[in-house]
């Protein structure tokens, strides 16, 4: 780090609340799968903001949309109606199960607009919401309380009443769970942050029937695998299970903070004027930005090339696995997420091979306790890929050879 850099951390440290352990770079620009740091140093990005830059750094398309609408408006109350979100619910209720939409900043507030929803449809008495353990459904109280993962009510306790954690994939048990006042099941089709765990199709076809005969909603929380991240818009798309209501933020607007949350008429009638709100949601230049978005990631053969480079990556993630069996036992995920799963000597040294290759130039992170998780942007390229793979190598090598 040079001298203005360790300045910047120093002033950076003195003045914000320490709910971060960020890494020693300051990061001044971005293109495509790169970003650059104040010393010039580059890094591939597979990390892509927590799987938000999904048309990688700043996409030319996108960042034209922005500057566009900033030009034009950038902010007005939800009380008057705006082109950008109009078009932007447009496009995704074309392209979706859904036929309303709620805007919102993030994927917390779609969650908390769902859990909303999901309570004020249900008749009186029902207010329960029964979520998956490993699940991650935000941090705010709600949301955390959401949040099938223990670690993460720490501190915060007496959480939120009305949320049950049925264990993962047992469908006896979380049948034994519902009561007469459960009004809705929640969970992701694949676990983010629960360690990269897929929801098998005949699970989530379990879950959907389970609703289905209990007359309950089914959530689909895909902030993190909507929008294109599986190789289809939606990851529902590919279980062939329909929710109810899905929630939507991250990649969205492609950086720009912008959530939504998509339900039926029948059910968005539940919600009236005064029953929720949001003085952000749906920003002009954010939804400009998320219009811009979806336009690229809709193009012919965009998607397809996400399931192609998904295949080609995972199997060299796998190539990487049978060469280090001491730290890694496979690899699991759909499309462009994944996560090469860690034995039990690889989960020790998970947060320093995550360190080691931030310091060779390539940027990830440790998931769930148990993956080195992989969510680059879905422009990725082959030799993009190839690259991040040699790095790795060379780092399992390090510490394959250390365990030795």
């Amino acid at each position: 780090m040079n001298t203005e850099n360790i300045k910047l951390k120093e002033q950076a440290d003195k003045v914000f609340i320490g709910t971060y352990a960020r890494y020693p770079a300051t990061m001044v620009e971005g293109d495509g799968c790169w970003l650059t740091d104040s010393d010039g140093r580059k890094y591939l990005d597979f990390l892509t903001g927590i799987a938000v830059c999904s048309l990688g750094h700043c996409h030319p398309e996108v960042t034209k949309a922005i500057q566009h609408q900033a030009n034009k408006l950038v902010h007005v109350s939800n009380l008057y109606y705006t082109e950008p979100m109009t078009r932007l619910a447009e496009i995704l209720v074309a392209n979706s199960f859904a036929e309303k939409v709620f805007m919102a900043n993030s994927g917390a507030e779609a969650n908390e607009a769902a859990i909303k929803l999901a309570r004020i449809h249900a008749a009186e008495g029902r207010f329960e919401i029964i979520s998956l353990q490993g699940s991650f459904h935000g941090r705010t109280m709600a949301t955390l309380a959401a949040t099938g993962q223990p670690k993460f009510h720490k501190g915060f306790e007496p959480i939120p009443q009305g949320f049950l954690h049925a264990p993962f994939g047992d469908l006896p048990a979380l049948e034994k769970m519902i009561t007469d006042r459960t009004c809705a099941i929640i969970c992701e089709p694949l676990q983010g942050e629960g360690g990269v765990r897929v929801l098998q199709r005949e699970y989530l076809q379990g879950i959907r029937n389970l609703c289905d005969k209990h007359d309950l909603l089914l959530i689909f929380d895909e902030i993190q695998t909507g929008l294109g991240r599986t190789g289809t818009l939606f990851a529902y798309e590919q279980s062939e299970v329909t929710p109810d209501i899905m929630t939507l933020a991250k990649a969205l607007a492609n950086g720009l903070p912008i959530g939504a949350m998509l339900t039926t008429s029948k059910i968005a009638k539940s919600f009236v004027p005064g029953t929720h709100g949001s003085t952000f949601g749906g920003n002009p230049v954010a939804s400009a930005a998320a219009v811009a978005t979806l336009n690229v990631m809709l193009k012919e053969c965009f998607l397809d090339d996400v399931k192609t480079q998904g295949k080609y990556f995972s199997a060299e993630l796998q190539k990487l696995a049978d060469q280090h069996p001491a730290l890694l036992s496979g690899v699991r995920g759909v499309g462009l997420i994944l996560g090469a799963v860690l034995t039990q000597a690889g989960i020790t040294v998970g947060p320093d091979i995550v360190k080691r290759m931030f310091e060779k130039g390539f940027l990830m992170n440790f998931a769930g306790n148990l993956v080195l998780r992989f969510v680059p942007p879905l422009i990725v390229t082959k030799g993009e890929i190839d690259a991040l793979i040699i790095g790795l190598s060379e780092v399992l090598a390090e510490y394959s050879a250390q365990s030795g």
